[in-house]
C-alpha cells in the first residue's frame, strides 16, 4: 500500500545536513500552497526523533507544491532544528524544531460538536472530498467550539503501525485555521505552530478534535494574529496532541477562498463564517 507518509518524504538526496523534498501537490492547503500541517509533518518524520514530542514551526513564506525545496537540519542537545528554504531564491520558507515534549494534564474530554459543517473543498489535503490519499476529513463549529471527529484510513499508518503524525498535524493546523476565519471574518493563514504528541496513537481508534472559539484572542502587538488552542483525544478519552497555532487574518483574501469554496458549499455557511465577502 502507498502511504501518505510515503508519499510526504519523495526525497531526491539525503545528506548529513539534510534533504531535498518535493511536496506532492495532494499536500494542498489553500489553492497551490502546502498545508501548514504537512510541512511540520515532514520536520516529524526526517528528525525521527520518537516518543512524545513538541513539533515547532514558523511560516516565514507560504510553501510551494511541486518544487524542490532544500531541508536542513541540525542535531544538538536532544533537539533537531530544521530549515525549509527555497533553493532558486534562498529565501527562508519555514523555520522549525523538534524536541521532548509531554503533554499537559487531561481535562475533562470536550463534547462532540454538533453544530453546522465547515465548508470543504474538492482537493484540500484535509477537507478535499476529491483527495485520493487525503483525511476528507469534514469538521463542524457552533457557538462554542470547532471540532468534529475523524476515523483514520489504513493509509495513515506510519513505519510502528501507528497513526501517522502527519493527520494530527494536518487536523489540528484545519481547525486553528476556521477558529481564526470565524474569529475574524476573514480567510489568512497560520503562522506559528507548537504541537505536542503523544509516543504513539492506535490506528484503530476514531479520534475527537475540540478548539473552544472563546479561547480565540488577538495579540496585543498586532491585531491581525490570533492565538487558539486545539485538542485531539482518541476513542478512551486519551489527550494525544495539543496545539498552540497562530492565526494570521489577511484582509480580503477571503474573497477569494469564498468564491473557490462555493460550488461544495451551502450560501448560508460561506456567509456566516465570512459575511463581508460571501
Amino acid at each position: 500500500m502507498t502511504t501518505t507518509e510515503t508519499l510526504l518524504l519523495p526525497f531526491l538526496h539525503a545528506g548529513h545536513a539534510g534533504f531535498q523534498i518535493t511536496l506532492d501537490p495532494v499536500f494542498q492547503g489553500l489553492p497551490g500552497v502546502a498545508h501548514g500541517g504537512s510541512v511540520l509533518a515532514a520536520f516529524d518524520v526526517a528528525a525521527a526523533l520518537g516518543g512524545p514530542r513538541r513539533v515547532v514551526g514558523r511560516y516565514r513564506r507560504r510553501v510551494p507544491l511541486g518544487t524542490p525545496l532544500d531541508l536542513a537540519m541540525e542535531r544538538a542537545e536532544g533537539a533537531v532544528r530544521c530549515r525549509l528554504y527555497d533553493p532558486t531564491s534562498t529565501s527562508l520558507l519555514v523555520e522549525g524544531q523538534i524536541d521532548r515534549g509531554e503533554l499537559p494534564a487531561a481535562s475533562a474530554p470536550p463534547a462532540v460538536v454538533e453544530g453546522s459543517p465547515l465548508p470543504v473543498s474538492s482537493t484540500c489535503f484535509v477537507c478535499g472530498v476529491e483527495s485520493s490519499v487525503g483525511l476528507r476529513a469534514q469538521l463542524w463549529f457552533d457557538e462554542m467550539t470547532v471540532g468534529g471527529t475523524w476515523r483514520p484510513p489504513a493509509r495513515f499508518r506510519d513505519a510502528h503501525g501507528s497513526l501517522s503524525s502527519l493527520a494530527l498535524l494536518a487536523l489540528l493546523d484545519e481547525a486553528a485555521f476556521w477558529l481564526g476565519a470565524l474569529a475574524t471574518g476573514e480567510s489568512g493563514m497560520t503562522t506559528d505552530l507548537a504541537v505536542t504528541l503523544a509516543a504513539r496513537v492506535p490506528l484503530d481508534t476514531t479520534l475527537t478534535l475540540s478548539g473552544a472559539r472563546a479561547r480565540v484572542q488577538p495579540s496585543s502587538d498586532d491585531s491581525r494574529y490570533w492565538t487558539t488552542h486545539v485538542e485531539a483525544r482518541e476513542g478512551s478519552g486519551r489527550l494525544v496532541a495539543a496545539a498552540d497555532i497562530t492565526f494570521v487574518a489577511v484582509r480580503g483574501a477571503a474573497r477569494k477562498l469564498a468564491a473557490w469554496m462555493a460550488p461544495l458549499n451551502s450560501r448560508d455557511i460561506l456567509h456566516r463564517i465570512f459575511p463581508a465577502y460571501a
